[in-house]
């Protein structure tokens, strides 16, 4: 029932402006590879062209806000594109898919689900982050840090001072061309343990085959709800696009690479 309703919101959200040869889509960094294979999906169908910009969620939003021309945005949070609804520059925010926090860290580093928090404790040990506010990874990082401090007091202030905000800045660096920005920063020894999405952690497991993937435990599990909206005066083929995703091909893609897809069927 709610895909039915949210179809049909991102359908009527304006009256689409004369279709233009390229779709413009802003999108979160972790959604580069999925929303780049379901954007050739839709390509193929004969929809139109889709130009993508992936980055930080939080800077997309900012740059929207600032008059940055875009028409649909794909969020790893709902929260900024819902800012967007409420200034009335897009329409209805639909939850598309779901991801979760992983920690990825560096090979013989002796480290468990039970341990992870002991681990990122450990003074010898550098714990890198998403910046907060910038990128929602940084937020949800920032999320498993007041997790901890239900466990043990204080833990939220030693995590915070000793995080580094390695990526999803504006002034961080990119990856090189085609590699996870995570994987190397681990390999460069600049953090022994990352908080990043457990799809980030698994592209970079597949570059960097000793590199581990440790799951949250349960008291420090943090799930992200990405958000799909479309903006106000996009054309007709960006409307499509966005019904795309939400379709059943779009959501085994987005499945395929590792995001719990909410619209397939059950």
């Amino acid at each position: 029932m709610w895909l039915s309703v949210a179809l049909a919101a991102l359908a009527i959200i304006t009256t689409p402006a004369m279709a233009e040869e390229t779709i413009l889509l802003h999108a979160a960094g972790s959604l580069r590879a999925a929303l780049t294979e379901v954007a050739k999906d839709f390509e193929a169908t004969g929809g139109g062209k889709v130009q993508a910009k992936f980055g930080a969620s939080g800077l997309l939003k900012d740059e929207i806000a600032a008059g940055a021309k875009a028409e649909v945005f794909a969020s790893a949070n709902l929260e900024h594109p819902q800012a967007l609804a409420l200034e009335k520059r897009s329409g209805a925010v639909v939850l598309f898919a779901r991801n979760r926090l992983c920690a990825l860290a560096r090979p013989g580093l002796d480290v468990a689900p039970a341990s992870l928090l002991d681990r990122m404790l450990d003074p010898q040990v550098k714990l890198g982050t998403s910046t907060p506010k910038a990128d929602p990874s940084g937020d949800y990082a920032w999320d498993i840090f007041h997790k901890a401090e239900k466990l043990k007091a204080g833990t939220h202030a030693v995590l915070e001072k000793k995080a580094l905000q390695l990526t999803g800045g504006p002034t961080s660096p990119p990856a090189s061309q085609g590699r996870s920005i995570y994987g190397e920063l681990i390999s460069q020894g600049a953090a022994d343990i990352f908080l990043t999405y457990c799809t980030n952690a698994l592209a970079a497991q597949r570059e960097n085959p000793a590199q581990q993937i440790v799951p949250l435990p349960d008291v420090l599990a943090v799930g992200a709800d990405y958000g799909l909206t479309v903006m106000n005066g996009a054309s007709a083929p960006a409307h499509k696009f966005a019904l795309f995703i939400l379709s059943v091909e779009g959501q085994r893609t987005l499945a395929k690479h590792g995001f719990a897809a909410p619209a397939l069927p059950q």
